[in-house]
């Protein structure tokens, strides 16, 4: 089970510090969990700081180039990510694509090039509103995760948009069906991404075919992002 904290663009290097110290024990309370934050690039080693050598907490960041350097202003690559002690990076997460001309292509490209360099990847996919309107679910996820490469540290996140940030949860019911169709496609584990929070994780952690969860909002919080992960370790134990 994997509960990844996506902090999007909130804590500067201070306020992540902070926030990594409080959290550094928490996975030996939560067995068989694993525990990874996602702070923005700035706050990225103010985060290592506060978790500590020890600590079991992995950092991700929230996104990753493909290439390993050049003329690429705004831009992160893999090797600086692991110089620093990053483990892992989410790719192709909706607001990448919605707001920042993220494609499938520069999806994997991204994907194959932080595998190849050593870093975990959390790769994202997910319908809009509008799409799921029209009946086009499946083949939305279908051609995403046509365009996720396979290996043993990828993960995939099924994030529908349309819950993202907007308060709404898919119904256990549709989180079950999506994840157990993208189980068709891929064999990776897979995260449910969609205004996670304390009230609904344990009925979203214990659907079958949920491996774990992509937590926005309510990962800015120690109190509830602990919550969520307490509630991921009773579905493991379960």
């Amino acid at each position: 089970m994997l509960i990844a904290g996506n902090w999007k663009m909130f804590k500067g290097a201070h306020e992540a510090r902070m926030f990594s110290t409080r959290i550094r024990n928490l996975p030996s309370r939560v067995h068989g969990v694993d525990v990874v934050v996602c702070p923005p690039f700035a706050s990225l080693q103010g985060a290592l700081q506060g978790l500590g050598s020890d600590s079991a907490v992995h950092v991700y960041a929230q996104s990753v180039h493909w290439e390993l350097e050049g003329a690429f202003t705004g831009e992160v690559s893999a090797p600086m990510l692991l110089e620093i002690g990053v483990t892992g990076a989410i790719v192709g997460h909706s607001e990448r694509r919605q707001l920042f001309a993220e494609t499938d292509e520069t999806v994997r490209r991204r994907a194959e090039a932080a595998l190849e360099a050593g870093l975990a990847v959390i790769a994202c996919v997910g319908e809009t509103e509008a799409e799921r309107e029209a009946g086009e679910t499946e083949a939305v996820l279908s051609r995403q995760v046509s365009f996720v490469p396979r290996h043993e540290r990828l993960v995939i996140a099924y994030e529908p948009v349309w819950a993202i940030g907007t308060g709404r949860t898919a119904s256990p019911e549709t989180v079950q069906e999506a994840h157990a169709f993208v189980r068709t496609l891929h064999q990776a584990p897979i995260l449910y991404g969609g205004s996670v929070k304390p009230e609904n994780a344990g009925a979203i952690l214990a659907l079958a075919d949920v491996d774990g969860a992509l937590v926005g909002g309510a990962s800015l919080d120690p109190t509830s992002f602990e919550a969520i992960c307490v509630a991921a370790g009773e579905a493991v134990a379960a």
